[in-house]
């Protein structure tokens, strides 16, 4: 807990100075369409509290948030908490979805990788992943949308609407998250192999699936899971870029919005919401492993 109030603190505390160290006035880039004068600028930036000391400005915040309160959207004229729960379900959607796709082939590539060892299968696998994490999703996504969309026109390019919408960006940013879970599943799968637990297992005759699901698998896993959780939180805080790239709306298109127009409630909103999704998944991942690994279990005893 400590470790996690800490998180969120220093998160906040990034937070508003990035945004405060950034160039430009938000109370003139938030009027200047309206071409407004110099003296209603100055007016709303009192009116924003932009005058007051940075100090003072800071205190205020943090302690806003330990209430709870994030705030009221400059652009929106709503509560920030209200303008992210608007944008937060596309997102989900598109988190959880991509997470699947990543997890599945991720698994899938590393185990057979790691149980087919110096093949031209293990070389494939390692190309592959090698490929996904080192691929820029805005390249891989505008790919997808050239082959899927304009020359197949299997699936539609962008926008929202139906779970045809959601395949294409939730391949994109599964394939990027794959490489990485691949190429741990496969090094730790080669380790817990020659395990004592797993020689025995299969001195008892165990089935050869039973002894990879139940004893193999399992073990292997922690590391995986680590790497599943901080990409989650990424991707549960916002993929920007893919978002963009589909044209869905979002976390991600939202605070690309609210950077644009300087709207520092939401900005520090959606950083505060990321670090919170960071902390709670970090924490169910370390209960899993815990749970998959009696290991673990025992050194926390």
């Amino acid at each position: 807990m400590a470790q996690a109030a800490f998180v969120l603190w220093l998160a906040v505390t990034l937070a508003f100075v990035a945004m405060e160290l950034a160039p430009g006035d938000p109370a003139q880039a938030l009027l200047a369409a309206s071409g407004a004068t110099a003296e209603e600028i100055a007016v709303r930036r009192v009116q924003l509290g932009l005058d007051d000391p940075l100090l003072v400005q800071y205190v205020r915040y943090v302690g806003d948030l330990a209430r709870g309160d994030l705030g009221v959207s400059w652009l929106h004229g709503r509560a920030v908490s209200r303008v992210i729960g608007e944008s937060l379900f596309p997102t989900a959607v598109l988190a959880v979805a991509a997470t699947a796709v990543g997890v599945g082939w991720g698994l899938t590539l590393g185990l057979l990788a790691a149980l087919r060892r110096s093949t031209w299968l293990d070389t494939l696998v390692t190309a592959i992943a090698v490929l996904s994490f080192s691929t820029p999703t805005y390249w891989s996504g505008i790919l997808a949308i050239l082959l899927f969309s304009l020359r197949l026109g299997w699936l539609p390019s962008s926008g929202e609407g139906s779970w045809r919408h959601l395949v294409l960006p939730a391949l994109v940013l599964g394939f990027a998250l794959s490489g990485s879970i691949a190429r741990l599943v496969q090094t730790r799968v080669s380790e817990v192999m020659n395990e004592p637990f797993v020689v025995a297992a299969r001195a008892r005759g165990l089935p050869a699936r039973q002894v990879i699901l139940f004893h193999i698998l399992r073990a292997a896993l922690g590391p995986a899971l680590t790497v599943v959780a901080l990409q989650f939180g990424f991707l549960l805080g916002g993929a920007v870029i893919t978002e963009s790239v589909f044209a869905r709306r979002g976390l991600g298109k939202l605070v690309v919005e609210a950077i644009t127009w300087r709207d520092l409630p939401v900005v520090r909103g959606i950083v505060v919401f990321s670090a919170l999704v960071y902390v709670l998944v970090h924490w169910v991942s370390d209960v899993v492993q815990a749970w998959l690994d009696p290991r673990l279990r025992e050194e926390l005893v």
